[in-house]
């Protein structure tokens, strides 16, 4: 078999990536077909052409028909699948639009983090990875991201707490973009605030300010014998656990099943019992979940509050979890 694909990089790890390691594990699979720089997502695999220069937000263009799941929200009737093993299946069947329950039977997540743990990224502290984005979003300007306030009053709890943190927001030119990071590109976007006694700073800007954190460019800078996604995996393996937004960056950090925060405030990520029934009940099937048990939740809809810049409840959770 052969799979061939070029999505959105969050969707083709949910989707692509775990049904091609199924495969593997079948003696199966002939050939990956990928975007450039994704080779070591399929490690597992000897045959990997890293054959496009772009991605793209059409599903049926990026050729997601050819997988056994198609839609990264799942089908209504999947909860039915896991009757026999899951006490609380009827609770989630018919869902309207699929509440991120995929079919698992042809779907295996391979082991990132003891695939890629390693001595050479271990420091005298332990790591925090902070992943932001800054990105146009269907047509429309940024709207879910840690500000410069959100971000000065994380770093300041992780530090005082002795651990390093890890900052990551690309610039979209490290991989192959999609129609969104493209209009983030062409509009110029930049995360920047006024800090009083300073001047305007960047969240890059910001970094400097501190001795434990480290902007994971100038890492890669260091280690300039790894690509942009080789670091992510050989660096993240060893985290001790993760902060990040909602989407593909987000996706990224569940593949190690340490302690993630993942800040959600997108309806495609709240819709009807994606994360848990009216009676509390954990929708364990959802593909978050089922990449990492260890995944945590912070819902913000609409980001009401991060539009006050109001963060005390997220650094509460924060505090919680570190």
């Amino acid at each position: 078999m052969i799979v061939d694909c070029n999505p959105e990089f969050g969707i083709e790890l949910v989707l692509s990536v775990p049904y091609a390691y199924w495969l593997h594990t079948q003696g199966k699979l002939d050939k990956v077909i990928t975007s450039k720089g994704m080779k070591p997502f399929y490690y597992f695999c000897d045959n990997v052409e890293e054959k496009y220069n772009y991605r793209t937000i059409d599903n049926s263009e990026a050729g997601l028909d050819s997988l056994p799941n198609s839609w990264i929200y799942g089908n209504k009737k999947n909860a039915e699948l896991y009757k026999d093993e899951w006490e609380h299946w009827k609770s989630f069947r018919n869902v309207e639009r699929g509440c991120g329950i995929l079919n698992y039977k042809e779907w295996k997540m391979p082991d990132y983090k003891n695939q890629y743990k390693n001595d050479k990224f271990k420091f005298d502290k332990p790591f925090v990875v902070v992943a932001n984005r800054y990105n146009w979003e269907h047509g429309k300007p940024p709207v879910g991201y840690f500000d410069i306030k959100c971000l000065y009053e994380m770093f300041n709890y992780l530090t005082e707490s002795g651990y390093i943190v890890i900052y990551k927001r690309p610039n979209n030119t490290e991989f192959p973009i999609d129609q969104n990071e493209m209009n983030t590109i062409h509009n110029g976007e930049t995360l920047k605030a006024d800090v009083e006694g300073i001047g305007t700073i960047t969240d890059f800007d910001l970094t400097k300010h501190y001795d434990d954190v480290w902007l994971f460019d100038d890492v890669l800078k260091k280690h300039s014998t790894y690509t942009y996604n080789e670091l992510q995996l050989n660096l993240f393996a060893n985290a001790k656990g993760f902060i990040g937004i909602s989407g593909g960056s987000s996706l990224l950090l569940n593949l190690f099943q340490m302690p993630t925060i993942t800040y959600l405030y997108n309806s495609s990520d709240l819709r009807d019992k994606f994360w848990e029934d009216e009676n509390e009940n954990k929708n364990v099937k959802n593909y978050y979940y089922m990449m990492n048990p260890n995944t945590i939740p912070f819902v913000d809809r609409d980001c009401e509050e991060m539009k006050k810049h109001n963060n005390k409840q997220f650094l509460n959770k924060i505090k919680e979890t570190f």
